[in-house]
């Protein structure tokens, strides 16, 4: 009997990865080639007629990024009719004097100060209220969008055909890559995060989550949602889902990049990955029973809730099997069962080495379709990136299970941020 359990949950193991690999890859595939819900070609907008845009950038002790920031903002973008609102939100160091040096030059750069540190959504929250435009970009203060971007986006909001859209998320670039890990997350944002939103919308018509860095939100459907839910952790997952349960379409274009700094320590990677599998359990659980209560009305949801189920499972499933394979093989060891062990050994080698190939299938088939496999050389970092991610994935799984049920349940209160350490960009 435990025999057949076991094999059961090895099957399991075996098994979720593949069919996901294979299910991204499909839809992949299908939006580059027959999704016709993108906007495939990108039309100039003279100054007269380009809407009000509003750049805001939530600000916590960010005096190494926030002038680089703003001065690419400034003088980079080709876009006439913008302001910057940065809200600043209980910053202690140098930010505020920074600041209100660049205010002075840019007329049209606006600074709030938050006395208290309340978190990324609240700052948001406040600043919106003061943004001159309809359309507003998120930004965050070590991020950076395309000179053409604000362009690119308002293609999206002045067409006839999107005016029930709330948001476009950009394609993430990473722009620091001088370490290993850094480089690595290159790998990553194309074949995790891009394959996926691409086959979400490819297949579903929706997406799980905006990029929190660079998103064009319509400010309408901003406070159509309430506002961002300052009580989670992901603000731009939980108003991703909070659009598209109200109706409101959500898209995103690979062809629209930012580039923002990445975790350059393993520390930083695990707050960073921590926080985001917080925020994901969080949304799941906030919106699970509203989705299956009529599942055929949110049929795209059932279908990204079923997959953050197996992902739930499997991270709980890959740790319960990684210590019994542990505790199996230290006890042949101790028992000196050489002929099992070996056996025991092949059969580790063997579930580790299916996983890679997998793994790597699913990681060449998205930096191929990736920005015009510009970033394929990157695949030589596929180990250390497969590496890293399966067991830090796991483990945040798995140790923000319960305090994300906790936050959901109202057992705990809005939290605060603090800004990571950041890499000045690299010319």
């Amino acid at each position: 009997m435990s025999d057949s359990i076991l094999q059961n949950l090895f099957w399991v193991l075996v098994c979720y990865p593949l069919i996901g690999a294979v299910g991204w890859t499909i839809g992949g595939i299908y939006y580059r080639y027959f999704y016709r819900g993108r906007n495939r070609k990108f039309h100039p907008i003279i100054a007269a007629e380009q809407p009000m845009v509003s750049i805001m950038i939530p600000a916590h002790n960010e005096e190494v990024m926030i002038e680089e920031t703003i001065e690419y903002l400034m003088n980079e973008l080709n876009y006439e009719n913008y302001e910057v609102l940065v809200c600043d939100d209980g910053s202690y160091d140098m930010t505020s004097e920074i600041l209100a040096s660049l205010a002075f030059r840019y007329s049209n750069l606006r600074v709030l100060h938050v006395e208290k540190n309340k978190g990324k959504a609240h700052a948001f929250n406040i600043g919106i209220s003061f943004c001159k435009g309809e359309f507003v970009l998120s930004n965050d203060a070590d991020t950076v969008p395309e000179p053409d971007a604000l362009i690119k986006y308002m293609n999206y909001f002045m067409d006839t055909a999107y005016q029930n859209c709330a948001a476009v998320t950009a394609n993430m670039d990473v722009q620091n890559r001088s370490l290993l890990l850094e480089k690595s997350q290159t790998v990553e944002f194309s074949s995790i995060v891009g394959i996926i939103k691409r086959s979400q919308l490819g297949l579903l018509g929706s997406m799980y989550a905006y990029s929190g860095a660079n998103t064009m939100y319509r400010k309408a459907a901003v406070y159509d949602a309430g506002l961002f839910r300052q009580d989670r952790a992901t603000e731009d997952i939980s108003i991703a889902w909070d659009h598209q349960l109200n109706g409101w379409q959500a898209l995103f274009d690979p062809d629209i990049m930012f580039y923002m700094n990445v975790p350059s320590t393993l520390e930083m990677l695990y707050k960073q990955r921590k926080r985001w599998a917080k925020g994901g359990i969080e949304v799941y659980f906030t919106n699970f029973f509203k989705v299956f209560k009529h599942p055929l009305k949110h049929i795209s949801q059932v279908v990204m809730m079923i997959d953050q189920t197996g992902s739930i499972l499997w991270s709980f499933l890959y740790c319960f099997g990684l210590f019994y394979m542990l505790f199996r093989f230290f006890w042949l060891i101790l028992s000196q069962q050489t002929e099992a062990l070996l056996h025991y050994v092949d059969m580790i080698f063997v579930f580790y080495s299916f996983m890679a190939i997998v793994g790597s299938w699913q990681l060449f088939a998205a930096l191929v379709m990736d920005n015009h496999a510009k970033k394929l050389k990157y695949l030589f970092f596929a180990p250390v990136y497969m590496l890293w991610y399966w067991q830090v994935n796991t483990l945040t799984i798995i140790t923000t299970f319960i305090p994300a049920l906790k936050a959901v349940m109202g057992l705990q209160g809005e939290g605060t941020w603090v800004s990571p350490t950041r890499t000045k960009m690299k010319d």
